[in-house]
C-alpha cells in the first residue's frame, strides 16, 4: 500500500516515527521543524490521494482539525480526525476515509500505528445504507459546486440552485439535451477559460498558450481516434458554428445546397429562411416520403441528379429513424457533391455503436458535443484530410476568434469517457428506453410519426387526439414531465403551436433508468395526454414522478 504523509512543524516529529514504522511512506513535508502553514502540506497530500498516487493519506498537526478541514476541500477526499483505533476503523469502513488525520499533542505513538493499521487494514462497507450516505457526503445535493456563489452572488446561485432542483425532480425528455458528467462540468467551469488562444496549437497568436495548447491537443486526438476520423476540430462554439465551418470552407455564398427541410426534421442551420443558411445559400429542400414518414433514397437520388448540389447535407434534429450513409455516400458521388452529414443528435449513438457511424462515407461530419454525446454545449468538425487546411481557414480566422479553451478541455474529458466499455451500454441502453417509452405511448392508441424509433428520439402525432403540440408539451411540463412542441412531417400547424411532440431518452438513461421505468414513464405520457384538462391528474404524476427520479441522481 502506498501511503502519502504530510504534517507541519506541530507533526514533525510524529510524521518521522510513523515513517520508520511504516515503510511505504512517501513524505510530502514539512521537511524541517521550523513553523509552516500546514494547508500547504495538506493539498499536497490530498492531491497525491485524488489522484491515485496513494491509496491512503496521512495527516498530522498539533489538533488534526487544521489538517482535516484543508484535506477535505478536495473533491474526492474524506479526510477523517480519528482520536482511537474504534474511530479509525468505522471511519474507513462506514464513511470510506481514505485520508487519517491525526492530532500529535493528542496522540501517542503506539495509538497512532494502531490508527493507521487498523484504518488501512478496514474495508469499506457496501451494505446499501453507507453506499446511499457515502453518495450523498460526495454529491452535497451538487451543491458544493457552486456554494461560494451564494454569498458573492445569491440572485445568479439562485437561479443555478433552480436548476438543480429542476434537474432532480423532473424527467427530462427533451432530446436534445443531457446531464454531463462532475468531470466535464469541472473543466468547463476551470481557470481555462481565462486564457485568449487565437490560432491552433504551437501557431497561436497570444504566447503563453502551452496549457491550452496540451489541452487541445487533447480534445482534438481523441476525437479523431473515437469516431476514426482524419482530422478534427474543436473550436467551434456550437452545431450551427460547426455547419457554417463547412460551408466557410467549401462553397460560396449563392451556391445550392440539398437538405431536409426544417418541418421534415431537419435543423434551423441546414438551410431555414430566418436562419444564415437560408439568408446565405440558395437552399433546396428535401423531404420523407409522405405514407412511410422516412427517407426516400431513390426519391432524393432523382432529386439530387435535378438539382446538382455543391453540398448534399444529411442529419436530422427530429428524426427517428436510422439513416443510410452508404446510399447518401453512393448519391453523392453520382451528383458530384460534398457529404455533409450533421450527426449532433445521434454522435453519441455513433460513438458507442449504437448507430452506423457516418465517418467513413462523408467528407465533413459536424456535431455538437452535448445531446447524446453528453459533453459540454459546443461544437466539432471532423472531415478527410485533404479538407483539413480549409476547414482550419474556415473556423479561424474565417469565422471565430479566441476558441472557449475551458469547453475544449471539457471535450476532450468527454471523448476519453467514450471511449470506457461502458459507454457501449449506455448507447445501447438510450435506444431500449426510447423503443420501451415509444411502444407504451403507442400502445394507449397515439399515432407515433414513421411507426416507431429506432434511435434515440419518437414523435407523438397529437392533432389526432384534438391538441396542439403546444398544449400536450404544457400539460406534461405541469406534470413534471419536460418534452418540447415539435413539427411532424407535412405539419399543417404553426410552428408555434405544431402538431407533434417530441421525446428522448439520453438524460433519463444518463440517470440510469431501464426499460421497466421508461415504459412507465410511457404510461405517464399517455395519461396525461388522454386529458390534458386534469390538473389533478398532472399533480398526482408529478409526486410520483419526483418519487421515481429520486432513486436515480443525476451525475
Amino acid at each position: 500500500m502506498k501511503i502519502a504523509i504530510g504534517a507541519d512543524h506541530g507533526g514533525f516529529e510524529l510524521k518521522a516515527r510513523i515513517m520508520a514504522a511504516f515503510k511505504d511512506c512517501k513524505d510530502y513535508g514539512c521537511f524541517d521543524p521550523e513553523a509552516c502553514d500546514y494547508p500547504d502540506y495538506a493539498d499536497d497530500v490530498a492531491m497525491a490521494v485524488a489522484k491515485g498516487d496513494a491509496d491512503f493519506g496521512v495527516l498530522i498537526c498539533r489538533t488534526g482539525i487544521g489538517m482535516s478541514m484543508a484535506a477535505n476541500r478536495f473533491q474526492g477526499i474524506r479526510a477523517a480526525l480519528c482520536r482511537t483505533v474504534a474511530e479509525a476503523e468505522i471511519a474507513r469502513r462506514h464513511n470510506g476515509a481514505n485520508i487519517l488525520c491525526i492530532g500529535a499533542d493528542e496522540t501517542e505513538d503506539k495509538v497512532a500505528y494502531d490508527m493507521l493499521n487498523a484504518f488501512m487494514s478496514a474495508q469499506v462497507d457496501e451494505a446499501t445504507r453507507h453506499v446511499v450516505r457515502r453518495g450523498k457526503l460526495e454529491r452535497a445535493k451538487r451543491l458544493s459546486d457552486f456554494s461560494l456563489l451564494a454569498k458573492e452572488d445569491a440572485e445568479v446561485w439562485a437561479a443555478i440552485k433552480d436548476q438543480v432542483e429542476q434537474e432532480d425532480t423532473e424527467i427530462n425528455l427533451i432530446a436534445s439535451e443531457n446531464t454531463s458528467s462532475r468531470a466535464v462540468r469541472l473543466a468547463a467551469g476551470s481557470v481555462l477559460m481565462n486564457k485568449y488562444a487565437e490560432g491552433y496549437p504551437g501557431k497561436r497568436w497570444y504566447s503563453g498558450c502551452l496549457p491550452v495548447d496540451a489541452a487541445e491537443e487533447l480534445a482534438r486526438k481523441r476525437a479523431c481516434e473515437l469516431f476514426g476520423a482524419d482530422h478534427a476540430n474543436v473550436q467551434p462554439h456550437c452545431g450551427s458554428a460547426a455547419n457554417m465551418a463547412v460551408y466557410l470552407a467549401t462553397i460560396k455564398p449563392g451556391d445550392t445546397i440539398l437538405s431536409l427541410s426544417l418541418d421534415q426534421g431537419g435543423h434551423l442551420s441546414h438551410g431555414s429562411p430566418v436562419n444564415f443558411s437560408g439568408k446565405l445559400y440558395n437552399i433546396v429542400p428535401y423531404t420523407v416520403n409522405r405514407e412511410t414518414e422516412c427517407l426516400d433514397y431513390d426519391a432524393l437520388e432523382q432529386q439530387a441528379m435535378e438539382v446538382k448540389p455543391k453540398i448534399l447535407l444529411a442529419g436530422a434534429s427530429a428524426y427517428p429513424r436510422t439513416i443510410d450513409f452508404k446510399r447518401i455516400r453512393e448519391i453523392c458521388d453520382k451528383c458530384g457533391a460534398i457529404m455533409l452529414v450533421d450527426m449532433a443528435h445521434i454522435a453519441g449513438l455513433v460513438a458507442g455503436g449504437a448507430h452506423e457511424s457516418p465517418v467513413p462515407y462523408a467528407d465533413f461530419v459536424t456535431s455538437t458535443t452535448h445531446k447524446t454525446l453528453r459533453g459540454p454545449r459546443g461544437g466539432l468538425v471532423l472531415c478527410k484530410e485533404q479538407y483539413a487546411k480549409a476547414l482550419d481557414s474556415a473556423v479561424f480566422p474565417g469565422m471565430q476568434g479566441g476558441p472557449l479553451e475551458n469547453i475544449i478541455a471539457a471535450k476532450a474529458i468527454c471523448f476519453r469517457e467514450w471511449m470506457q466499455p461502458e459507454m457501449k451500454e449506455y448507447a445501447a441502453q438510450v435506444v431500449k428506453n426510447c423503443k420501451a417509452m415509444c411502444k407504451a405511448v403507442q400502445d394507449r392508441g397515439f399515432r407515433i410519426v414513421s411507426g416507431g424509433t429506432d434511435n434515440h428520439l419518437f414523435l407523438v402525432d397529437v392533432k389526432q387526439k384534438g391538441m396542439t403540440g403546444k398544449d400536450a408539451a404544457a400539460a406534461l411540463d405541469n406534470a413534471g414531465i419536460v418534452v418540447n412542441k415539435n413539427t411532424i412531417p407535412y405539419d399543417t400547424e404553426s410552428p408555434f403551436k405544431t402538431s407533434g411532440i417530441r421525446v428522448g431518452t439520453a438524460s433519463i438513461t444518463t440517470r440510469g433508468v431501464k426499460e421497466a421505468e421508461a415504459a412507465k414513464i410511457g404510461g405517464w405520457i399517455a395519461d396525461i395526454l388522454s386529458d390534458i384538462t386534469n390538473v389533478e391528474l398532472q399533480q398526482k404524476i408529478k409526486a410520483e414522478a419526483a418519487k421515481l427520479v429520486a432513486g436515480f441522481p443525476v451525475p
